[in-house]
């Protein structure tokens, strides 16, 4: 059996050197864009470990940058936390030049699954790494002297991606229960809940089901439901690997429709909890 060899290859073109006469340059440029806003704003959301909960007018919701919300910021009692205020061991190890926030403890599996996600990898090699910049568009000479792949370190490492997926496949669980929840609202009467809809219901509502569409048509879970099979049945599992598959051939439009939502998310509540939006009450 032949064995995997670094191969030189020839400098056919510089970098951006290309004989396309279309705008290539905009699809990664838009990608460079959408990814460093999101970027850029996810980890301003989630330093701040405030304003991410909103309970006014009898509402209960949750950010989904901080869920699930394992334990609140000293001094502060959303009602949603598991575990209650941040106990001292915790704060005791906490980095002194920070504040201390509940996301920083959970964001790294979803955003883990993301960035090793296959359809992601392809687009941010594109547009931060020029690996190439498009199709048939020069890239970097150094990169161009050995070809490595994915098969040396650190890339090697994207293929704990399908690791990264039970945890995801476990954060859509938790993110329903949380568009759940915020179906009931507190009656400020009895005190009790009672079955309620608001705008912020709908937009957590929305969440987990592009988030759905986009981890269930994961190449991963494809793969585990039933590609690595050499033949289906005609079963259950043939019904569910047919409807991952589905998802899975606008895999790039989940991606995209639920990135923007997930932050849009956070957007809604924090604002709603700052005062700057309402939230209106639908039922």
């Amino acid at each position: 059996m032949s064995q995997g060899v670094n191969v030189r290859l020839p400098q056919i073109r510089k970098l951006g050197e290309t004989s396309r006469t279309d705008n290539w340059w905009i699809q990664p440029l838009l990608v460079f864009l959408g990814f460093a806003t999101f970027i850029v704003y996810s980890t301003w959301a989630a330093f701040q470990g405030k304003h991410f909960a909103f309970d006014g007018a009898g509402a209960h919701y949750l950010s989904p940058f901080y869920s699930p919300l394992l334990w609140d910021p000293p001094g502060m009692h959303s009602g949603h936390a598991w575990f209650g205020e941040a106990p001292s061991w915790l704060l005791s190890i906490w980095p002194p030049f920070m504040a201390f926030s509940p996301a920083l403890l959970i964001l790294w599996a979803p955003g883990g699954f993301r960035f090793t996600c296959y359809y992601y990898r392809g687009a941010y090699y594109k547009a931060f790494w020029a690996d190439p910049i498009n199709c048939s568009v020069g890239e970097p000479g150094f990169r161009k002297e050995k070809y490595r792949g994915e098969k040396k370190f650190p890339l090697i490492l994207q293929n704990v991606h399908r690791y990264f997926l039970y945890l995801a496949l476990a954060f859509l669980v938790l993110l329903a229960w949380d568009a759940i929840h915020s179906f009931m609202f507190t009656d400020p009467v009895s005190g009790g809940n009672k079955f309620g809809i608001g705008i912020g219901t709908l937009v957590l509502t929305i969440n987990p089901i592009l988030l759905g569409g986009y981890t269930l048509g994961c190449h991963s879970f494809r793969h585990l439901i039933g590609g690595r099979k050499n033949e289906m049945g005609d079963g259950i599992g043939k019904k569910a690997y047919d409807c991952s598959s589905c998802l899975n051939r606008r895999h790039m439009l989940w991606a995209w429709m639920s990135l923007f939502w997930v932050g849009f998310t956070d957007v809604y509540v924090r604002l709603c909890s700052m005062g700057i939006w309402t939230d209106y009450r639908l039922i």
